[in-house]
C-alpha cells in the first residue's frame, strides 16, 4: 500500500491545530513539513517555533523537508523536534555524504531530495547509504503547482538504480500530486506522495488520503 505524507504547507495556518487533528485522525502515514529560507528557494514558509507547535499536536511521524542553504547547521534541531525523517536537497550539499551520516548518527532516516533539472544519476555512488530519496516534481518553492510530467520517467530511472545498486531507500514524490498523477508515479515505483492541494483543497480530505494510499 502506498504511502501518503500531506504537506502541512497547505494547511489553514488559521486553523493549524484542527488540520492537525483532522491528520491524526486520516489514514495518513507521516506529516511532511516543507522548511524553505528564501535563498535556496524563492519563498519563505516556517521555521522552528511553527514545527514545534506542529510536532506537540501531531500524532504521526515528521518528515522535514529542508528546501534551505547549509541544511548540516540544523540537524540537532530537527531531530529535537522528533522528526522520523530528515531531507536534505543533493543540491545544497557540498559534502553529500558526510550529511548523510550526520542525519544517522542522530537517529533520524537520510533522505535527499533532487530538483527537477538534477538527474538521479548523481545519486550513484550514494544510493546504498540512503533511507529515502524524494524526487520534486514541481519547481521547490511553492505549493499548488502543475506536476512536471517527465517525473513519472525519472522515477522509474530511479528505481531502476536503487535496483541495481541495492539500495533499500524508499521513493517519495512531492509536487503536482493527486489521484491521477499519483497512480502513474506508484506504477513507475514510488512508495510515498507528499500531497498538499490535493487533500486540504478536497471537499473531504480524509476520503482523499485513503484514495492515494489505494491507487
Amino acid at each position: 500500500m502506498t504511502m501518503v505524507s500531506p504537506s502541512l504547507l497547505s494547511a489553514d495556518f488559521g486553523n493549524l491545530q484542527r488540520d492537525i487533528e483532522m491528520l491524526n485522525n486520516s489514514e495518513c502515514d507521516w506529516f511532511h513539513l516543507d522548511v524553505m529560507d528564501g535563498v535556496f528557494v524563492p519563498n519563505i514558509s516556517f521555521g522552528f517555533p511553527v514545527m514545534k507547535a506542529m510536532a506537540e499536536h501531531a500524532q504521526k511521524p515528521l518528515d522535514v523537508h529542508l528546501m534551505i542553504v547549509q541544511p548540516e547547521k540544523f540537524i540537532k534541531e530537527v531531530k529535537a523536534l522528533g522528526a522520523k525523517v530528515m531531507n536534505v536537497h543533493y543540491e545544497a550539499c557540498t559534502h553529500l555524504h558526510r550529511v548523510i551520516q550526520q542525519i544517522k548518527a542522530e537517529g533520524m532516516l537520510a533522505g535527499v531530495t533532487l530538483n527537477p533539472h538534477t538527474p538521479v544519476s548523481v545519486l550513484e555512488e550514494i544510493a546504498p547509504d540512503l533511507d529515502l530519496v524524494m524526487l520534486m516534481s514541481v519547481n521547490p518553492g511553492f505549493g499548488g503547482q502543475k506536476f512536471i510530467e517527465h517525473s513519472v520517467g525519472k522515477t522509474r530511472k530511479l528505481r531502476e538504480l536503487l535496483d541495481r545498486t541495492q539500495s533499500k531507500a524508499l521513493i517519495e514524490i512531492d509536487g503536482g500530486v493527486n489521484r491521477s498523477t499519483g497512480k502513474l508515479l506508484v506504477e513507475a515505483g514510488a512508495d510515498i506522495l507528499v500531497a498538499g492541494s490535493a487533500v486540504f483543497n478536497a471537499p473531504n480530505p480524509t476520503e482523499e488520503i485513503l484514495a492515494l494510499k489505494h491507487l
